[in-house]
């Protein structure tokens, strides 16, 4: 059974149910994710501990955003990336209203982090969503079949098997995933 909402109703129940990842598509379907088990967790911690390093250290003007921030998106998606940056300028000129309590905003940049729970289909799905609303970089890293899959506009999606790290960049101008602890690598 498919359930449907609106977004005042997506908010609701988000903000009564913060235990809960909840997503919303732009066809208004509500998307209960299970919680993350612990190795997609230690995972997702190296990414956004990652990003938030080069962040900190190369003072790149911008925001950066941890596995439970969601974003309305431009086709009114509510979506949770599992990491993400935002571009200064971008998110300067949100006003209050639109930075609310899901921004209205696409992230430039996205990681999704495939679990055992995720369907390929499903995460590349999203993967698509993100580009087509504005992310002007995205990384599906799969550690089951240690690949990842790249996303930008106006290109084809490249594929990467058994990379050891990957690098932001126009993006993210200096910023390099060491993909080894992700994948457990030695």
């Amino acid at each position: 059974m498919r359930l449907y909402v609106t977004q005042e109703q997506f908010a609701t129940l988000a903000a009564s149910n913060r235990e809960l990842c909840l997503e919303r598509t732009a066809k208004g379907e509500l998307i209960v994710n299970p919680p993350t088990g612990w190795e997609t967790g230690k995972r997702n911690s190296w990414i956004s501990g990652e990003l938030h390093l080069w962040w900190r250290n190369a003072g790149e003007p911008g925001e950066i955003f941890d596995s439970s921030t969601a974003f309305i998106l431009p086709n009114d998606a509510t979506r949770a990336p599992d990491a993400s940056w935002i571009s200064q300028s971008r998110w300067d000129a949100l006003t209050p209203k639109q930075k609310g309590t899901f921004a209205h905003i696409c992230p430039d940049f996205v990681v999704e982090l495939r679990s055992g729970s995720d369907t390929l289909k499903s995460v590349r799905e999203k993967m698509i969503e993100y580009r087509d609303n504005g992310a002007r970089l995205g990384w599906l890293i799969d550690p089951q079949n240690q690949t990842v899959e790249i996303y930008q506009p106006d290109a084809d999606v490249e594929v990467l098997s058994h990379p050891t790290e990957l690098a932001g960049g126009e993006v993210l101008p200096g910023f390099v995933l060491d993909l080894r602890r992700v994948f457990d690598l030695p």
